[in-house]
């Protein structure tokens, strides 16, 4: 695969997953604050506005605004821009592991924009699950992160 065809792959990914995560959160800060949870079929799916300034499931929330700024915005963004580097200068990826890679990426970056817009807060809208048995709230550079995660794993896993 050329560079131009790698690094076109990768801006793609970029460009699309941030910008619908931008736009689902924009959303969310507009209708939600205020409304409750709004469920729907059956209770699987809800929307729920929260301000998250940790990371996954709160963990990181009571460090201190330091600490915090430290590993969420200069730690993660360092992170993203290493996996976007790799997505797009690494010969030896397939075309999967690039978009799984550009996807983790944009997961990131959906979220380090938020921290750098938002006091470094994360938008966080969605839940799911059946009963008692819920996810935390998320959004979607969340699922970013875990679709791109997970398929990943299962092809680098694949090729050894």
């Amino acid at each position: 695969m050329s560079r131009f065809i790698r690094h076109a792959w990768v801006a793609l990914v970029l460009i699309g997953c941030v910008g619908c995560d931008q736009l689902a959160k924009s959303a969310a800060r507009e209708y939600l604050p205020g409304t409750g949870v709004h469920s729907f079929a059956s209770d699987t799916f809800r929307l729920q506005y929260a301000q998250n300034p940790g990371a996954f499931l709160g963990l990181g929330d009571s460090l201190s605004p330091t600490a915090r700024y430290g590993t969420l915005i200069v730690g993660v963004g360092c992170f993203v821009v290493t996996l976007l580097a790799w997505a797009m200068f690494s010969s030896r990826l397939t075309w999967l592991q690039r978009v799984a890679l550009a996807a983790v990426g944009a997961g990131g970056a959906g979220n380090l924009i938020d921290r750098v817009r938002f006091d470094g807060a994360v938008t966080d809208f969605l839940n799911l699950g059946v009963g008692s048995l819920r996810t935390g709230i998320f959004n979607v550079a969340d699922t970013l992160v875990m679709l791109g995660a997970i398929v990943l794993l299962i092809s680098f896993r694949a090729r050894s």
